[in-house]
């Protein structure tokens, strides 16, 4: 069988299983199981594929036509130009959540070596991709799955910058109470868990049935971890900090009220993202 009828096959049969740009993945997951690029498999689509390179590829399509993240079966995703490792312990990075990165580096555009502070750092895109860009910076990042925290820490490793960034395991602030950051952070960055309890059988079977929930969902509400972030953020920004947090669609009026209510804050700005969804808050401290 030749390549273009191998994908032509794994095409149709993702396509009968409701599998969005099934073309495109069909092509991706043969480059990712013969080691080669778009480019190469364009210019070999009449090649002829060996039988082992054949029942790999049956095998990677079986898990896409289960709807399995494509993400999840390379075991990689790139995120604010950067490599990055992937696996079921963690979320896949989205590239709305670069803006939380474009807001953090414009925070402290004017300072030399800013202190970060990155909750619910995941797979570690956030804090990875920051300490990239600023090379100076100190950076802490946390969260309450030991399984993220490791694929979080290959990640820095990966992209060479383990010795600047210091996980921590535990919820939230938690594991930086007993550190003196009080009152000396630049930048809290989060991408916190903002889908409501209610919306979790309505999601894509890619987000509901593989990735782990606790990083999808906050509570019955979807505001519950965002509203422990506001309320808990000030006291280790310094006057002027941002809080930079990535949210849900339809939760920008409830957050601007509780940031209004702390009286912490005295300035918030809302990012959109390129759907025009209103998608990352930036409250400075006071």
């Amino acid at each position: 069988m030749t390549i273009i009828e191998t994908i032509n096959r794994a095409a149709a049969r993702l396509s009968a299983h409701k599998v969005d740009n099934a073309r495109w993945d069909a092509e991706l997951l043969l480059c990712h199981v013969l080691g080669r690029d778009p480019a190469w498999l364009l210019a070999h689509m009449q090649d002829r594929i060996d039988e082992q390179s054949l029942r790999l590829y049956e095998r990677v399509i079986d898990r896409r036509a289960v709807r399995e993240p494509l993400q999840y079966i390379t075991g990689k995703q790139e995120f604010w130009g950067l490599p990055f490792k992937v696996t079921p312990d963690v979320l896949i990075p989205r590239p709305e959540t670069e803006f939380v990165v474009e807001a953090a580096l414009k925070a402290v555009s004017m300072t030399i070596a800013p202190v970060i502070i990155d909750v619910c750092t995941g797979s570690g895109c956030i804090a990875i991709s920051l300490a990239k860009e600023l090379l100076n910076a100190q950076v802490f990042a946390t969260d309450r799955s030991e399984q993220a925290l490791g694929i979080a820490r290959e990640n820095a490793r990966m992209n060479q910058v383990a010795d600047r960034i210091r996980f921590l395991f535990g919820d939230l602030f938690a594991p930086v109470k007993e550190l003196d950051l009080r009152g000396k952070v630049d930048v809290i960055a989060a991408n916190p868990p903002y889908i409501p309890m209610g919306d979790l059988a309505a999601l894509q079977p890619e987000v509901r049935d593989f990735e782990p929930e606790m990083a999808l969902i906050a509570g019955p509400q979807g505001t519950e971890i965002g509203t422990a972030i506001i309320e808990q953020a000030p006291a280790f920004l310094k006057k002027g900090g941002a809080l930079i947090m990535e949210m849900g669609m339809g939760q920008t009026a409830g957050f601007s009220s509780i940031i209004k209510d702390t009286g912490d804050y005295k300035t918030i700005e809302i990012i959109k993202d390129l759907a025009g969804i209103e998608r990352v808050l930036v409250a400075r401290k006071a």
